[in-house]
C-alpha cells in the first residue's frame, strides 16, 4: 500500500451512544497524519448511491460531537448488500456497487463501526474488493467476542439501572411486582449488569433457564419476609418456560424480540395473584448522551484504528482487554457470539447477593 491520503468512516447497524465520539477521535488523529477523512452517509448505502454520498470531516465539524448521541452520519441495519431487497421485489447482489463507490471516492482505507453482523459484511466486501478495512466494535448488547467492552454498552446499562432506580419507589408505593424488559438480542449482558447495579430481586437472562413456579415461590418468600414489592429485570431474548421465543412483527415484515415482560406478568398473576406491571425500555437504551466510559472507549478505539492504518495493519478489529487497547483479526472477533457465562463473576455475584436467576 502506498501513502495514505484519504480514509473513509461509516457507522453500520443499530445506533447507540458513543458513535459520534468515535468519529471525532478518528478525525482528530487522522489530522495529525495530515489525512483527509470522508464520512460515508447511511453506512454502505452511501457507497451504493451515485454519486457516493459522503461528508468531508474536519476538526471544526466534529469538535463538539463528543457528547452527542446517535450518529450524525446515519446508519442502517437492513439490506444485506449481497442480497439487497429492491422496491420491485427483486433480490440483487449490490456488493460491486459498494466496492466501486469506495474506489470512486479514492479511499486508501476505511474504518467501519458496527456489531458482529456489520463487521462480517464489511469484511466480505473488503476481501472481495481489495479494500483496506479496520473495524471498531459497537453494540449495546456487548456480544462481540474478544473485546471486553463495545461502544454503547455502558450507556445502555446506565439507562437500565436508572430505570430500576426509579421503579423501586413506585413498586414500593403500590406493593407491586415491577418487570423491566431490556434489550440484549440473544445475550443477557445488559440485564445482569443493570440488575445487580439497580438492586433487582430477579434477573432473567437467556443463558439460564427458569421455572415460573420457582419464580413465584421466590416472590412469595419475599412477601413472607415483609417485603411488599419485587423488581424483575428480564432480557428481551428470554424464552417462555416451554422454550418458545416471543417476538413481534414490525414494518416490512421484520420480526424482533418483544413481549417476554408481559408473558411473565400474566404468568405471575396466574400463579400467585400478584399485581404486576411491565415497563419495556426499548430504544431509550440506545439514545441520549454517552456515558463518560463510552466517551473514553470511543476515543481510545478511534485513535487506535487510525494508528492501525498508519502501520498498514488491516483486516483487524480494535478491542479492549485487560485494561488496554488491543487489535485482533476481524474473523476471530466474529467467529463466536459472546453470551453471558453462567459461571462468570457477575452471575456468581448475583447469586451471592440472593438475586434469583432462575436455576
Amino acid at each position: 500500500m502506498g501513502e495514505v491520503k484519504r480514509i473513509g468512516i461509516l457507522t453500520s447497524g443499530g445506533d447507540c451512544a458513543g458513535l459520534n465520539a468515535v468519529i471525532r477521535a478518528v478525525v482528530f488523529r487522522a489530522t495529525e497524519y495530515d489525512w483527509k477523512v470522508l464520512g460515508i452517509s447511511r453506512a454502505t448505502n452511501g457507497l451504493m448511491a451515485r454519486p457516493p454520498e459522503f461528508t468531508p470531516l474536519e476538526i471544526e465539524k466534529v469538535d463538539r460531537s463528543l457528547t452527542h448521541g446517535g450518529t450524525f452520519l446515519g446508519t442502517t441495519n437492513k439490506g444485506n448488500p449481497f442480497a439487497f431487497p429492491m422496491p420491485d421485489g427483486q433480490i440483487l447482489d449490490r456488493s460491486e456497487e459498494i466496492i466501486e463507490g469506495y474506489r470512486m471516492l479514492g479511499l486508501d482505507a476505511m474504518i467501519g463501526i458496527g456489531g458482529d453482523g456489520s463487521m462480517a459484511i464489511l469484511r466480505k466486501l473488503a476481501q472481495q474488493g481489495g479494500m483496506n478495512l479496520v473495524t471498531i466494535p459497537k453494540t449495546i448488547d456487548n456480544d462481540v467476542d474478544i473485546t471486553e467492552r463495545s461502544i454503547g454498552f455502558d450507556t445502555a446499562v446506565n439507562i437500565a439501572t436508572e430505570a430500576l432506580d426509579r421503579l423501586h419507589f413506585t413498586a414500593a408505593s403500590h406493593s407491586r411486582v415491577m418487570i423491566l424488559e431490556v434489550m440484549g438480542r440473544d445475550a443477557g449482558h445488559i440485564a445482569i449488569s443493570a440488575g445487580i447495579a439497580g438492586g433487582a430481586d430477579v434477573i432473567l437472562i437467556p443463558e439460564i433457564p427458569y421455572k415460573i413456579s420457582n419464580l413465584c415461590r421466590r416472590l412469595d418468600e419475599r412477601q413472607a419476609q415483609g417485603k411488599n414489592y419485587s423488581l424483575i429485570i428480564v432480557s428481551e431474548a428470554v424464552k417462555t418456560e416451554s422454550g418458545d421465543a416471543i417476538s413481534c412483527v414490525h414494518a416490512h415484515g421484520e420480526q424482533r424480540y418483544g413481549g417476554i415482560g408481559q408473558y411473565l406478568a400474566d404468568s405471575i398473576h396466574a400463579c400467585n395473584g400478584a399485581e404486576t406491571r411491565v415497563m419495556v425500555l426499548g430504544h431509550v437504551q440506545r439514545g441520549g448522551t454517552p456515558s463518560p466510559l463510552d466517551r473514553l472507549l470511543a476515543s481510545v478505539f478511534g485513535v487506535a484504528a487510525v494508528d492501525l492504518i498508519a502501520e498498514g495493519k488491516f483486516d483487524r478489529m480494535v478491542g479492549w482487554h485487560d485494561r488496554r487497547v488491543i487489535d485482533v483479526p476481524i474473523q476471530n472477533a466474529i467467529a463466536r457470539y459472546c453470551v453471558v457465562d453462567p459461571e462468570s463473576t457477575l452471575v456468581k455475584t448475583a447469586r451471592g447477593l440472593g438475586i434469583y436467576l432462575g436455576d
